[in-house]
């Protein structure tokens, strides 16, 4: 994962600990600096350094508004069929000014959490929350009940 900014210890860095630590193998985290200057600027620094970061042969995948909202039966037959490919996974989060258009070119998917928009610290507990959901559906694990709505 290539997240923006340096997170602080806090609530937001507990529930992505939390999940991070349930999941296997755990999501190795990547921060990139937030940038300075206009909203222009700063994705364009951004991605710039996010590009640097990511491994060449990844499947990455951007977390973006605009992407594709699968539930969470549909997380994980992505993330199956995204294993099958034979590729390390790489999640990108972007700032608060969002990913560059070159980043956006580079991912091969763009998912959504929904349609609202969330802060990008508590995206990345909630990717990790839902990732290890996805293995929980994958293996059988009661932990997602699929019959609640």
């Amino acid at each position: 994962m290539v997240s923006v900014g340096r997170m602080k210890s806090g609530p937001e860095a507990d529930l992505f600990a939390l999940y991070n630590a349930r999941l296997r193998p755990p999501l190795v985290l990547r921060e990139i600096p937030e940038a300075r200057g206009s909203a222009a600027e700063v994705r364009r620094r951004e991605g710039e350094a996010i590009l640097a970061a990511l491994p060449p042969a990844a499947l990455v995948v951007a977390m973006d508004l605009g992407g594709h909202r699968p539930d969470s039966e549909g997380l994980a037959a992505l993330l199956e069929r995204w294993e099958q490919a034979g590729k390390g996974l790489a999640f990108v989060i972007g700032g608060a000014e969002g990913l560059d258009p070159a980043v956006q070119a580079r991912a091969e998917q763009r998912l959504s959490l929904g349609p609202m928009t969330w802060p990008h610290f508590l995206v990345r507990g909630l990717l990790a929350e839902q990732l290890y959901r996805a293995q929980a559906i994958r293996a059988g694990h009661p932990y997602h009940r699929s019959w609640r709505p």
